[in-house]
């Protein structure tokens, strides 16, 4: 079992490296003004980036360029990045870092600014490690910091917020249809601000340019998910071998329904799942037993139950219509009127147990068509499932530790 576990852990490692991410059509402007066409190696950019690699066509080299040598780039119909100077705070939104001076410490940095929208105003954004932070300007002037910034008081602790951002917009943005609530109702965030800049962009009849990715957000799925299982149940008693019990391997087939929620972020790599799955074993076993009265005694298990397994899932893109990716799961087993009995010959109970699974894991490597068909291979490990007032004395442990999954996605 160990040399399955080791092989499925090499494959999905090896993942990482031979992963394809697309070079998508796009462009760049050096500092010379010229206007490069090419495909630009997307990575989604959950931070914003400080470099990029592009390819002139599809058969020729890889090459880089970096915010020293690029005014600007894109990738057509998906994002676009321009760089500039600009004056940002970086002062920490943790609650255990926060300062407790109200003023923004507004410092001067080139960075690649995203454009997501532009129109009679701009609105950029720019994501760091644990930092958003807003930009907007007038047409060619001078692109500013739109102004948030939470901290504390020293008399009371009480965190507040400097919410200068909203005056600067009521000062800049006028629009007769606006009214003041509009704009103290406004929150920090890239949802708000969107809609707030092309609502104001709308206003004056000047068609907006939204940047924001218009590609359809898949952010949920829900997927039938039958599946091979081939299990096996043992009994190990610590200090009578010959009351070892082994009910060998069971093949039966298992119903789940997975929900994936799809993390809208690195092009939607991500996701978490809940797949509550129902399974069932049965068997019995019967050995000669001296010590029992009538000399035989018989060991009858069923055990049927829902598996809740809660996991990450990663996606490695092959084209447009293929992906492979690996998840890892926790696996919560709620049972369903077990039973762990054993009779002796003439029918009088010997001993019964008492089924109360604990949880275990997976790690899966799959192949998905078309975001509809799936084909996943699961490694499982082992599950006790007796309760604490066993364990000194007995050992019984589930194994399914290989399964077939296959997937047809509703939606």
């Amino acid at each position: 079992m160990k040399k399955q576990l080791f092989l499925l852990l090499t494959i999905i490692s090896s993942l990482n490296l031979y992963s394809q991410i697309s070079f998508e059509k796009g462009y760049f402007i050096n500092n010379l003004d010229q206007k490069v066409d090419c495909l630009i190696k997307n990575l989604g950019w959950n931070h914003n980036p400080t470099k990029f690699k592009y390819k002139l066509s599809e058969n020729s080299e890889i090459k880089q360029e970096t915010i020293k040598s690029v005014k600007e780039f894109g990738i057509y119909n998906i994002s676009k990045y321009i760089r500039s100077i600009v004056k940002i705070d970086r002062s920490s939104e943790s609650h255990n870092d926060l300062s407790y001076d109200r003023k923004p410490i507004l410092e001067e940095e080139e960075l690649f600014l995203k454009v997501l929208i532009e129109g009679k105003y701009n609105l950029y954004e720019y994501s760091g490690k644990n930092l958003e932070r807003y930009f907007y300007n007038q047409k060619n002037l001078t692109i500013d910091q739109l102004i948030f910034k939470s901290y504390r008081s020293y008399n009371d602790e009480i965190i507040h917020k400097n919410e200068q951002f909203k005056q600067q917009l009521l000062n800049d943005l006028k629009c007769p249809h606006f009214k003041i609530n509009r704009i103290q109702n406004l929150r920090y965030n890239r949802k708000d601000l969107l809609r707030f800049f092309i609502d104001y962009i709308n206003c004056y009849n000047d068609n907006p340019i939204n940047y924001v990715q218009k590609e359809k957000q898949d952010l949920f799925n829900l997927t039938l998910r039958p599946r091979l299982n081939n299990a096996s149940l043992t009994m190990q008693h610590a200090t009578a071998e010959s009351r070892n019990i082994d009910f060998g391997n069971k093949t039966s087939i298992g119903f789940g329904l997975e929900a994936e929620f799809i993390l809208p972020f690195n092009k939607n790599k991500w996701s978490i799942l809940v797949e509550p799955t129902y399974r069932y074993y049965k068997s019995k076993n019967s050995v000669d037993a001296d010590y029992v009265a009538g000399g035989r005694l018989t060991t009858e298990v069923t055990y049927n139950s829902i598996e809740i397994p809660i996991g990450l899932r990663h996606y490695f893109f092959i084209n447009n219509n293929s992906k492979i990716f690996i998840n890892t799961s926790f696996i919560p087993d709620l049972s369903l009127n077990p039973s762990l009995e054993a009779t002796r010959e003439n029918g009088t109970v010997f001993e019964s147990f008492k089924i109360k699974p604990k949880p275990n894991f997976a790690f899966g490597l799959g192949y998905k068509y078309n975001n509809k068909y799936s084909l996943e291979v699961r490694y499982q490990t082992s599950r006790k499932i007796l309760g604490h007032y066993f364990d000194p004395l007995w050992r019984v442990e589930y194994n399914n530790p290989l399964l077939i999954i296959f997937g047809y996605s509703l939606f």
